[in-house]
C-alpha cells in the first residue's frame, strides 16, 4: 500500500508540476507528497525529479516510469469503476458524432438498441467534419480512414469498398470505359474532403508505368450525397462507397464501372475517449455496434465489370 501511495503521488506530481498541486488532487500537504515521491526515489534506488527551488522536472528514468505507472493507476481505476458501476442501468444521453453517409449503416439498427435500452437517449450529430472528441465533449464518433489520435480506443466496425459509377443514360451518350486510360475522356464528378479540401483520388489499379488518368471534373461537391445525386442525374462518373450504390445498383439505376481495376478497400471505426470511467450507457452502445456492424461484407461483389441490360434513358 506504501508503494501504490507512492506511486499516485508519483503520477499526480508529474502531471501536475508540483507537490502542492498534486496534495491538493490528493487531500495531502505539499510536504506529505514530497515525502511519499522520495520514499519511492528510495525503493526504486533511482533519482524520478530534477528538483530546484523554482521548478520541478522528470528525469529521463522519471520519464519513462511515468508513462508505465499511469497506465498501471488508470487500470486500477477502471477496475474500481467498473465494479462501483456493475449494478447501474445504463441511461442518459450519449452524443455522437458520424460522417453524413454513415445513416445509412445505423439508422437501420438504431430501433434495436432503444428497444433495449429506453433509458438512454441518442444524440446524433451527422456532420462529415473531424470533431475532437475530447475538447467537444462527444462520447462516441464513428470514422474511417487514419486514426492518428492515441488518446481514442477504436473499435473495428464493416469494411466497405469504393466504386465507380454512372448512369445507363450517361454511358449511352458517352460509351462505357474498359480500362482506367479512357476516364480521360469522360465527364467526372469529385468528392472534395471538408477538413482539408482536397479531392479524393479514385482507386485504379494500372499497368505499371501507365500514368494516372487526368480526370475531366466538371462538379466537385464536399458530401457523398451530393455526388451521388449529380451522379444520377446523368452529369457524369463518380466514386462512391458501394453501400451508397448500392439500392441504384440494384435497381439499374447506375451502373458500377471498371470493377476489375479498382483497389479500395475502407474500412469504418468506433472512436471513444480513453477515460478510465467508460460509462455504462457508453459501454452497451460500442457492444451493440461492434455486434451488429462488425465485419459485415461489403454490399456489392467485385470482379469483371458485369454487362449492364437496363434503363437507357
Amino acid at each position: 500500500m506504501d508503494r501504490l501511495a507512492g506511486l499516485s503521488a508519483f503520477v499526480r506530481t508529474a502531471d501536475l508540476g508540483s507537490f502542492a498541486a498534486a496534495g491538493r488532487v490528493l487531500g495531502l500537504s505539499p510536504s506529505a507528497v514530497g515525502k511519499a515521491v522520495s520514499k519511492l526515489e528510495a525503493q526504486l534506488q533511482v533519482r524520478l525529479f530534477q528538483r530546484t527551488t523554482r521548478s520541478l522536472r522528470l528525469t529521463e528514468e522519471g520519464r519513462a516510469f511515468h508513462e508505465r505507472c499511469r497506465h498501471i493507476l488508470d487500470d486500477l481505476d477502471d477496475a474500481h469503476e467498473s465494479l462501483m458501476r456493475t449494478r447501474e442501468a445504463p441511461r442518459g444521453v450519449i452524443r455522437m458524432s458520424c460522417p453524413i453517409i454513415a445513416y445509412h449503416l445505423l439508422l437501420p439498427v438504431i430501433p434495436d438498441f432503444m428497444a433495449l435500452y429506453p433509458d438512454i437517449t441518442l444524440d446524433l450529430d451527422f456532420n462529415d467534419r473531424i470533431v475532437d472528441l475530447i475538447e467537444e465533449g462527444v462520447d462516441v464518433a464513428i470514422r474511417s480512414g487514419q486514426l492518428p489520435d492515441s488518446r481514442l480506443m477504436v473499435r473495428a466496425l464493416r469494411p466497405f469498398r469504393l466504386l465507380l459509377a454512372a448512369t445507363p443514360a450517361y454511358l449511352a451518350r458517352h460509351g462505357t470505359p474498359g480500362c482506367p486510360r479512357d476516364l480521360a475522356d469522360h465527364a467526372s464528378i469529385g468528392f472534395r474532403y471538408p477538413n482539408s479540401g482536397k479531392i479524393q483520388p479514385w482507386p485504379l489499379r494500372r499497368p505499371e508505368g501507365e500514368p494516372e488518368p487526368r480526370l475531366s471534373y466538371v462538379l466537385t461537391c464536399n458530401n457523398m450525397e451530393a455526388l451521388r445525386g449529380a451522379v444520377m442525374r446523368d452529369l457524369g462518373i463518380g466514386c462512391m462507397p458501394d453501400f451508397l450504390a448500392e439500392g441504384p445498383v440494384r435497381s439499374g439505376d447506375l451502373v458500377p464501372l471498371l470493377l476489375d481495376h479498382l483497389d479500395a478497400p475502407g474500412q469504418f471505426n468506433l472512436l471513444w475517449p480513453s477515460s478510465r470511467h467508460l460509462s455504462p450507457k457508453v459501454r452497451v452502445l460500442v457492444d451493440f455496434l461492434a455486434e451488429r456492424l462488425f465485419m459485415s461484407e461489403p454490399c456489392l461483389s467485385y470482379g469483371k465489370t458485369p454487362q449492364f441490360a437496363g434503363r437507357t434513358s
